[in-house]
């Protein structure tokens, strides 16, 4: 049942004569309690919508249902009859048409505003150009002209993200949209209001063209042209690159400077001065532990996990990792402990090393105490106080997986071997690729730094090495069957789509400037140990530009081990590329560890039919720097969640501080700072993921 919520008098009073609403609640009379109401308000540009036709709605996995529908009257206000309705609906409530109040114009029949309101009946909801913002861009995957549907997980996180960009009661910002983190520190709050105000343009008739002028600029790469505002909102958010700077001109054609005036006369503030590279609107979140995270996986319920590669507030170095491990909820609180997150099991510093699998137990691996660590989902230890170590055969560990089979599989960087764990059981644990000759280049399956690992529809493992230019891959089954191919330099993050393609990271590229910039990196660790090795590297990777001779790159894999033709894949905002993710289109995102400035990257994938018109696989999505803001920093990892959201790991803040000392000052801002979530952007995914991608 749909929790219900009992209404104020006065609203009552507005309605009703209060005695004849007594009488008719004494004698059990009506068809519908004050518990089953639910009352708003229509605004646009601030100033009431009147004769707005506003419709409930609950939206499930099938087509929505319409619960109850008013008109508003002179200052906006409504009340609508709520119906009950199965309790995993979401309901939201659509304005369409009306008198806007603000510059006195008449019927506007090109008004379409929304308000996803949750499970719950609210007290009070208004609809606005903001509400409307929030609403598309939440719910961006599950969205379509006025309907709105799709899993019960998926519509419970997209509605609880509303809260972070609007106060459904008042209709102004949200909690997380003008925090510390977000607010001045990242473009999102201007770029939230500018466009809002754009909206606001058309709602309110500024001037007698300006519907036309938005929906010209919002038409779709597809050529769907716009026919309310809702729609122009959605086309923009489903291709926030398409005529960016033809949206953003509209703020300057609607609300000019007037003369002798310093500022827009909009309906909101703050806009934006110059034009975005994309309508995009990333939120920044931590707490819980989070401290320089790396790997991030998605338990069964949406909830993001993350391994931290540092303490919080500590003057954290890249010589050692000491971080525990992180759990926060899809709308981005934190549900961990707050300063040092969840400790025990032997955990210290994960690494890339982290996975979920069907009980949703986390697995991870870590650097500075050397073992593998298993947490249940409430984050209870379940490994041992010093993890498994199998006897102190373990040196510092990156990446693992759990496969479709329930098997665990993981990396050992430093002693390059892979230990394998049948469903799980650290009882039965083997080794593979162990080299007993002391000379790294006698590996028998060729690894050097093994770094992570995939799984594809062939139950193939596919692993990436740090200081080669090639991949290992064998059957699981055979692990002495090994095969090798030819990638980039310094692989990194290795991802399999649904077709069987393996997408991998390489840090340094394809070039002949990444090969020597390796062969630097080595010969500066045998003359000055590893913290020298590790500041070659850093210091190449943050200067590095896009481009195949300047950047990093991408080796792409078709199934039978040859690399598809556009491979590989350079420029494209992919500057220092560390982790890559598939989406549920098979689209690709690769997340870059370079600098604040850089961008999240997404590629077309071999599903053309879900890219843009005219692009072809491998192809940018992303504008040329990719994706930015939301206080993004030195980015590791990029991950999917059930909601299309697509989040990144801020590993390092200020790189010098993790690789020596600094001014005092500064000296804490080695680790990263949270991370940094794009709402909507992605085809969802079925979480946990084990194997290739699949959807929900």
């Amino acid at each position: 049942m749909v929790s219900r919520k009992r209404m104020d008098l006065r609203t009552i009073g507005r309605s009703f004569p209060l005695g004849a609403l007594v009488v008719s609640l004494l004698c059990g009379a009506g068809s519908a309690s004050a518990a089953d109401v639910i009352a708003g308000r229509v605004l646009g540009g601030g100033a009431p919508i009147a004769n707005s036709a506003v419709t409930l709605w609950a939206a499930t996995a099938d087509e929505p249902k319409q619960i109850g529908q008013a008109k508003t009257d002179d200052s906006g206000r409504f009340e609508i009859n709520a119906d009950e309705m199965q309790s995993d609906a979401v309901l939201y409530l659509v304005a369409t048409g009306g008198e806007p109040k603000a510059h006195g114009s008449g019927d506007n029949p090109a008004i379409a505003l929304m308000t996803v309101a949750g499970s719950k009946l609210p007290h009070h909801v208004v609809i606005n150009e903001m509400t409307t913002l929030a609403s598309v861009i939440t719910h961006s995957q599950f969205i379509d002209g006025i309907a709105i549907k799709g899993s019960a997980l998926a519509l419970r996180i997209a509605a609880g993200n509303m809260p972070s960009f609007v106060d459904l009661e008042t209709g102004g910002y949200g909690t997380a949209i003008q925090d510390a983190l977000n607010s001045s520190q990242t473009p999102t709050m201007a770029n939230f209001a500018t466009l809002s105000n754009v909206l606001s343009g058309c709602v309110t008739l500024v001037r007698s063209d300006a519907c036309s002028s938005l929906f010209y600029a919002a038409t779709a790469p597809t050529g769907s042209y716009p026919k309310d505002t809702l729609t122009a909102a959605e086309n923009i958010v489903h291709y926030p690159v398409h005529q960016a700077d033809k949206v953003f001109d509209l703020l300057n054609y609607f609300y000019p400077v007037s003369k002798g005036k310093a500022l827009r006369p909009t309906p909101l503030m703050p806009y934006l001065t110059f034009a975005p590279s994309a309508w995009v609107f990333p939120l920044k979140f931590t707490g819980g532990g989070l401290s320089g995270p790396g790997k991030l996986m998605f338990d069964s319920e949406g909830n993001a996990w993350a391994g931290d590669n540092f303490i919080v507030g500590a003057q954290n170095q890249d010589a050692l990792w000491s971080g525990n491990l992180s759990k926060i909820a899809p709308d981005g609180k934190p549900l961990s402990p707050m300063t040092f997150g969840f400790t025990g099991g032997g955990v210290g510093g994960i690494g890339f090393g982290l996975a979920i699998d069907a009980n949703d137990n986390v697995w991870g691996t870590t650097y500075a105490t050397r073992t593998i660590v298993k947490f249940d989902k409430t984050g209870k230890p379940l490994s041992p106080l010093d993890g498994y170590n199998f006897g102190g055969q373990l040196g510092q560990m990156q990446g693992i997986i759990v496969t479709p089979k329930g098997d665990v599989w993981a990396v050992d960087i430093e002693k390059a071997q892979i230990v394998y764990m049948p469903q799980g059981d650290p009882a039965k644990v083997q080794f593979f690729c162990q080299n007993k000759t002391g000379d790294p280049l006698k590996n028998p399956c060729k690894l050097l730094a093994p770094f992570h690992l995939a799984i594809d529809q062939q139950d193939r493992i596919w692993i990436s090495n740090v200081l080669s230019d090639n991949v290992t891959r064998f059957p699981a089954s055979d692990p002495s069957k090994l095969e090798y191919f030819k990638a980039g330099w310094s692989g990194s993050g290795i991802a399999v789509d649904s077709l069987g393609n393996v997408w991998l990271c390489n840090r340094s590229g394809s070039s002949e400037r990444a090969r020597l910039k390796i062969l630097e990196a080595i010969a500066a660790s045998k003359l000055r140990g590893e913290n020298a090795f590790a500041r070659v590297l850093v210091d190449s990777w943050t200067s590095q530009k896009p481009g195949y001779e300047s950047g990093g790159s991408i080796t792409v894999f078709r199934p039978d081990g040859s690399q598809a033709s556009f491979s590989p894949v350079s420029g494209k905002g992919i500057t220092a590329p560390w982790a890559i993710s598939v989406d549920g289109n098979d689209n690709v995102w690769i997340s870059n560890l370079a600098t604040a400035s850089a961008g999240i990257v997404q590629l077309c994938g071999f599903r053309t039919e879900h890219c843009p018109p005219g692009a072809k696989t491998g192809d940018a999505i992303s504008p040329p720097g990719g994706y930015v803001g939301g206080g993004m920093e030195m980015q590791v990892d990029v991950g999917i969640g059930p909601a299309g959201d697509v989040w990144v790991t801020n590993n390092w803040q200020y790189y010098p501080a993790c690789l020596g000392t600094v001014d005092e000052p500064l000296s804490t801002l080695c680790a990263g700072q949270g991370v940094t979530v794009f709402f909507g952007m992605g085809k969802p995914v079925r979480v946990p993921l084990i194997g290739p991608p699949r959807q929900p």
